[in-house]
C-alpha cells in the first residue's frame, strides 16, 4: 500500500512541476489565443474543436464550457466539437478514411474567420493534420494544442494566422494535464474579456 501511495504522490508532484515549469513559457501564447478567440466570437464567428482519444475528450470539454458556461453566467457561445457525431464520424471513416473524419466536417462547417482548436499531444496525428490543412484552406485561424517538440502540427502553423501552444514534456499524461489547465485558462480569459473584466 505504501508503494501505491508513494506513486500517487509522485504523480501529483510531477504534474505540479510540469505546470510550474511551463507557466512562464506558455502564458503569453495562451493569452494571445484567448484574445484571438474572444475577438472571433465578438465578430460572430465560431470555434470548431477536434482531437483523438483523451484529446477528443478535451475538445468536447472546451466546447461544452463555451456552449453552456465556465464559471460565470453569460450567453451561450458558438462552439462545435467535431468528435461527437458518431454517424458522421463512422460514415466518413468507412467511405473515405479515418484521417478525414475532421477535415470533411470542416469543409462543410468552417467559414472564413472561424477558428479551429486542434489538439494532439504528439503533433503527429494524421486526422488532426488533415483538419488543420482543411481549416487553412477555408481561411480559418488555427490554435494548435500539442506537446513534446510540436511535431508536424507545429510546423504547419502560419506565422500570422495560427498559434501553437506546445507543452515541452515527453510524458503524454503530463502534456494532457497541462492541456486541461490551458483550456480552463482560455475559458476564463474569454469570459473576462467578453464580460468586461479585462481589456
Amino acid at each position: 500500500m505504501t508503494a501505491l501511495i508513494d506513486r500517487v504522490q509522485a504523480s501529483f508532484l510531477a504534474s505540479a512541476e510540469t505546470k510550474r515549469d511551463c507557466a512562464a513559457q506558455l502564458a503569453p501564447v495562451i493569452a494571445a489565443a484567448a484574445e484571438r478567440m474572444a475577438t472571433a466570437l465578438l465578430d460572430g464567428r465560431k470555434i470548431l474543436t477536434c482531437g483523438n482519444g483523451g484529446s477528443a475528450a478535451d475538445a468536447q470539454h472546451f466546447s461544452s464550457e463555451l456552449l453552456n458556461r465556465f464559471e460565470l453566467e453569460r450567453p451561450a457561445l458558438p462552439a462545435i466539437a467535431l468528435t461527437t457525431d458518431s454517424s458522421t464520424l463512422t460514415s466518413i471513416a468507412n467511405d473515405h478514411h479515418y484521417n478525414q473524419v475532421f477535415s470533411r466536417q470542416i469543409q462543410a462547417l468552417g467559414q472564413h474567420g472561424d477558428l479551429l482548436l486542434a489538439i494532439s499531444t504528439s503533433g503527429t496525428s494524421p486526422s488532426i493534420l488533415h483538419a488543420v490543412e482543411a481549416a487553412q484552406e477555408r481561411e480559418m485561424g488555427v490554435i494548435a494544442l500539442t506537446g513534446r517538440d510540436g511535431g508536424q502540427l507545429a510546423q504547419m502553423a502560419r506565422p500570422e494566422e495560427d498559434l501553437v501552444i506546445c507543452v515541452p514534456s515527453q510524458s503524454t499524461a503530463r502534456i494532457q494535464e497541462v492541456h486541461l489547465l490551458t483550456l480552463h485558462c482560455l475559458c476564463d480569459l474569454i469570459d473576462q474579456q467578453l464580460l468586461g473584466g479585462l481589456e
